[in-house]
């Protein structure tokens, strides 16, 4: 069981949904393998210059788009300025891209293209970054930097996307939105073909458990509801369950720091200490979730074990409301609304439920809750329209800049807090082009902690283990803790 995605153009993706699939109908210069690497993918081999700025990609000869037609140095250039025209408006091409010289003046408008790409020859393309970066790699690996074909698209508005010319090792064979998302085999893919002649995505509503036990979809996660029965030994799904690995994101309420009254640091502290994360976490989660102690997440590169988090409090709590600036009015504090995606009228999470009810319990503030559909939900989240809203960020590569740099830099696209110090951001500078790594985690370490002095977020969980149903004949389904191309690797038995 699946939803719709917010869109199918690798460009434009923003999200785990769009980004799983794109996953397998593009790909890019470089990938994640499944013990999340980063490995040559379009390229076949990489030389990077001795002052680390300048790296020559070469391509694999057998490199090929879906209708056959060979990649070239020429589609990996016209990718990326595509990507950086400002007419594309891509949300995040400045936080993934903006390394290669000439990025930043190429979405300003103050360039036409992108200084600090070059294409050498047919297989060749050569990409120059400001600074030695340790992470520029990993930054490749997000569907910002895929490759599409120029004549798939050019002139066709968005029509291209029922159809795209992808490289990757699946193709759109049918979607039809609410209902189905297919995929079928790329016989002209470069590396080890797919097993599977075709992915179904089922997108239409139902009870997903209800079809896994009709024998109509092979695979579907678990929710609480139904967790205490296949857990049990007795149950003849139990033989089926699978258990997965904490995925490497948080869950978070975001707090726009400039719209009152999350204006105040001393409030939005208030709110993090006036709940009970583990309590929350044990009987309402049963332990699904959890309680996030700071940004970055468990077993994720520069995890900070020292960190403490914010421990529930709520006479402190009380305490830093009265000292906020609007300590003396609280009658009459400005009405706070949580955006969180979902179609109107739906049940909202339990535990944002409790959260909300203890806000209003220890602190005397209401919360309004309004609800948006995904795809307009990330439209405005990414225009900073909400004042407070509830998402989860995943990593997009193995990198702690993944998160404290792409959320918190003062203008990053992802920044929608619209959080800014300039302390942070000169140390998050600092970090970026720090060669040694114990010294550039244990700057992210300090970073991380200033960010949560400020508040700008209310962190909530990391994954825990999570639990998935498995037909017995499904072979190869990797279960991993980031959004990769997986499904090639799959295969079933008779």
């Amino acid at each position: 069981m699946f939803r719709d995605p917010p869109t199918l153009d690798p460009h434009l993706t923003t999200d785990n949904i769009s980004g799983a699939l794109v996953n397998e109908v593009y790909s890019g210069l470089v990938n994640v393998d499944l013990d999340l690497n980063v490995v040559p993918d379009l390229a076949e081999t990489i030389d990077v210059s001795d002052d680390g700025r300048t790296y020559t990609f070469h391509l694999r000869s057998n490199a090929k788009f879906h209708d056959g037609k060979t990649v070239t140095a020429p589609d990996v250039k016209w990718s990326l300025e595509r990507v950086t025209n400002p007419e594309t408006q891509a949300p995040v091409a400045a936080q993934y891209l903006s390394d290669i010289v000439g990025v930043t003046e190429k979405l300003n408008g103050s360039a036409s293209s992108i200084e600090g790409v070059r294409v050498v020859d047919d297989r060749t393309i050569e990409i120059t970054i400001d600074a030695p970066k340790s992470y520029f790699l990993a930054k490749l690996t997000y569907p910002t930097a895929f490759v599409l074909d120029r004549d798939n698209i050019e002139g066709k508005g968005n029509d291209w996307l029922r159809q795209p010319n992808g490289t990757g090792p699946f193709k759109l064979a049918q979607y039809d939105i609410g209902e189905i998302l297919r995929l079928e085999r790329n016989d002209n893919y470069y590396r080890k073909l797919a097993y599977l002649d075709e992915i179904d995505f089922i997108l239409s509503g139902g009870t997903a458990m209800l079809m896994y036990e009709n024998n109509e979809i092979h695979l579907t996660g678990v929710g609480i509801g139904d967790l205490d029965r296949v857990l049990d030994p007795s149950e003849p799904l139990n033989a089926q369950l699978q258990t997965a690995p904490s995925n490497f994101s948080v869950d978070y309420i975001g707090l726009n720091v400039e719209q009152p009254p999350l204006d105040d640091p001393k409030l939005r502290l208030a709110l993090n200490l006036a709940f009970d994360r583990e309590a929350i976490a044990t009987q309402v989660l049963s332990n699904l979730r959890t309680p996030a102690n700071g940004i970055i997440p468990m077993g994720f590169p520069s995890y900070n074990t020292n960190l403490s988090g914010y421990q529930y409090d709520p006479e402190m709590a009380r305490q830093l409301l009265k000292e906020s600036k609007y300590g003396n009015d609280l009658d009459n504090l400005p009405r706070i609304t949580l955006n969180i995606s979902g179609s109107f009228g739906a049940n909202v999470p339990l535990d944002l439920e409790v959260i909300l009810q203890a806000w209003e319990q220890e602190l005397g503030i209401q919360v309004d809750i309004q609800q948006t559909e995904w795809a307009t939900f990330l439209q405005d989240l990414h225009a900073r329209r909400y004042q407070m809203f509830t998402i989860a960020w995943g990593a997009d590569y193995p990198d702690p800049e993944n998160f404290l740099d792409v959320l918190f830099y003062t203008g990053s696209d992802n920044n929608q807090t619209n959080y800014s110090n300039p302390e942070v951001d000169a140390l998050l500078e600092q970090a970026r082009v720090e060669g040694d790594q114990a010294k550039r985690f244990e700057l992210y370490n300090r970073i991380e902690q200033m960010i949560l002095d400020e508040a700008p977020w209310v962190p909530l969980w990391n994954s825990g283990e999570s639990y998935l149903l498995l037909k017995p004949e499904v072979k190869g389904y990797y279960l991993t803790p980031m959004t990769i191309p997986k499904y090639r690797h799959v295969y079933i038995i008779n």
